[in-house]
């Protein structure tokens, strides 16, 4: 088999590929900050002690993370038209399925840097005649946030891996993009090498940059 990348100019990577990689960046972002929103909200309901708000938030959280994305990405793209009679497609399906599944597993990372900062935090705020919102606000969650940076951060890269999943609704998405690419000129081997690699790329620089703010914040401590 003999590879040919030739064809692979900037003006065709302009073409083919740059909507794509904008709209994978777009769907990563939408997705961390509405996640980590959402995510925090379900930790703050799990450890609130209250059964009528933690139940709820386990069972969410428990079933997103039990279900393959690409089987929510599917059930949110064809079953709601169904409902609401309307056609959301596949971008915004996308947007609105990745931020609810990775609110799941933002949750736990939330809860888990919540549960990080020492007991003393929330009874110091306790003591200084603030409510419970306000120690969470003002005592706990900055440092719980400041401890969890680093994994929010890593499951931030592993969510912009996991948009190559809406693929499977056809959204243009950067691999959407190569995918094309390949169609049209005939060599889907070299766009699908090329996409491999850059993906590589995009996600070993993020871990890396990742790695070097773990340690600076280690040192911080």
């Amino acid at each position: 088999m003999n590879l040919d990348f030739s064809f692979l100019t900037g003006e065709v990577l302009a073409s083919y590929v740059t909507k794509g990689l904008l709209f994978s960046l777009q769907l990563t972002l939408v997705a961390m900050v509405g996640g980590i929103v959402l995510g925090t909200l379900l930790a703050l309901m799990r450890l609130s002690g209250k059964p009528w708000l933690e139940k709820p938030a386990a069972f969410y959280v428990n079933t997103m993370r039990s279900i393959p994305l690409v089987m929510v990405i599917l059930w949110f793209f064809l079953l709601i038209p169904l409902l609401t009679g309307r056609p959301l497609g596949a971008e915004v399906s996308a947007l609105i399925t990745f931020t609810l599944f990775e609110a799941a597993y933002y949750a736990e990372i939330m809860r888990a840097g919540i549960q990080s900062v020492p007991k003393g935090q929330t009874y110091a705020g306790y003591a200084m005649g603030m409510s419970y919102r306000q120690t969470m606000q003002l005592v706990v969650l900055p440092q719980a946030f400041r401890n969890m940076i680093p994994v929010l951060l890593t499951q931030t890269i592993i969510l912009f891996q996991d948009t190559s999943l809406v693929y499977a609704i056809g959204a243009y998405d950067l691999l959407k993009g190569f995918e094309l690419a390949g169609k049209n000129f005939n060599r889907p081997v070299e766009t699908y090498l090329v996409a491999t690699v850059v993906y590589f790329v995009i996600c070993f620089s993020l871990s890396m940059l990742v790695r070097r703010l773990q340690k600076r914040i280690a040192i911080i401590r």
